[in-house]
């Protein structure tokens, strides 16, 4: 079996993409420092998988570490997850975001090239789209300055990969610019699990309808759109999880010095108020909500074109919204037991 390092492997989306990279014949083996992640996603793959997953606890910055860890095992590839995330946050302490998300791909590419491994998936975002002036985006739509530190981040790791491929390293790079992942795996074993205040939408939804939270608000129903709300891409992060899979497949059947990036979303544009309304219908709860401002750095309106990795990697999504928020709704009572 392959080995694939996942790093933030703990988290919410590289713990969903270790079940699916069994599944597919791999065997992942996790980095987490558990800054934003907890140790119940390791015990909820080891309930799914029957097995435990080998998983190393500190910082992708640790250089010593990142070199233990390639010693010790025979990785084949990585996919890239351990990053800070919020947008908000990273406009109140961007030095942290800077360092922390462009540092550890600077140590984790030089571990890799010291080490021999060729592969790597990096996990990039939407958001250095900015605010696309047409809609669907596309890969070749482009990029803008990013509306906050964090999106800004996932631009500068973009063009150190590219940099680092143009350079003629010896390495296959991945960059998969993923929309809004939600829902949880089916067993409701793991899931979304912010530490903390969630900065996303739907686990703040999920909390509301478990009566967590007070009430949910809706930051600012004034933008150009429908219904006022902001508009995104939802996809199923169990979707998400097999773009990955098939991500590290591809890279396997390409020459050296090779680099390919891809929208994963599912091409549909839901706003605020349409996640609200179908949480509401599937969960029958009724959600306390109140409109307040918008907040620093969110963008108005923005869906993927999926056509390239329809075609190229053979990818579709199998789940829609209100598999997504079913499956993140189920997650959230398994939490209240």
């Amino acid at each position: 079996m392959q080995q694939i390092l996942i790093t933030g492997g703990a988290g919410y989306i590289g713990s969903h993409t270790a079940v699916a990279l069994v599944n597919a014949g791999f065997e992942p083996i996790i980095i987490d420092n558990f800054s934003n992640s907890s140790k119940q996603a390791l015990e909820g793959l080891q309930k799914i998988l029957g097995k435990s997953v080998k998983c190393y606890e500190g910082d992708c910055n640790d250089r010593a570490l990142m070199q233990t860890i390639f010693k010790e095992n025979s990785i084949q590839g990585v996919i890239h997850f351990a990053a800070s995330k919020a947008v908000g946050e990273s406009t109140k302490i961007p030095l942290t975001y800077y360092n922390n998300n462009i540092n550890s791909l600077l140590i984790l590419l030089q571990t890799m090239e010291e080490n021999g491994v060729k592969d790597i998936v990096f996990s990039s975002s939407c958001t250095v789209y900015g605010q696309p002036d047409e809609l669907p985006v596309k890969e070749t739509t482009p990029r803008k300055d990013a509306e906050s530190p964090y999106g800004n981040t996932k631009r500068i790791c973009e063009d150190i990969l590219m940099d680092y491929i143009k350079s003629g390293a010896q390495a296959r790079v991945v960059a998969l610019r993923y929309f809004n992942p939600i829902g949880a795996h089916p067993s409701s074993l793991i899931g979304e699990l912010p530490l903390g205040v969630p900065a996303n939408l739907v686990p703040f939804v999920t909390q509301a309808g478990a009566g967590i939270r007070e009430k949910l608000t809706v930051f600012g129903a004034d933008f150009d759109t429908p219904d006022g709300t902001c508009i995104r891409d939802y996809i199923h992060v169990m979707d998400l999880a097999d773009a990955h899979v098939k991500s590290i497949e591809y890279l396997a059947k390409q020459k050296d010095n090779f680099f390919d990036l891809f929208n994963v979303g599912t091409g549909n544009g839901n706003s605020v108020l349409e996640v609200i309304q179908t949480f509401e219908k599937v969960s029958g709860k009724k959600l306390n909500y109140e409109v307040g401002a918008r907040r620093d750095g969110d963008i108005e309106k923005v869906w993927a074109n999926t056509d390239k990795v329809t075609s190229v990697l053979g990818w579709t999504p199998e789940f829609g919204l209100e598999e997504g928020l079913k499956d993140a709704w189920n997650w959230q009572e398994s939490l209240n037991k």
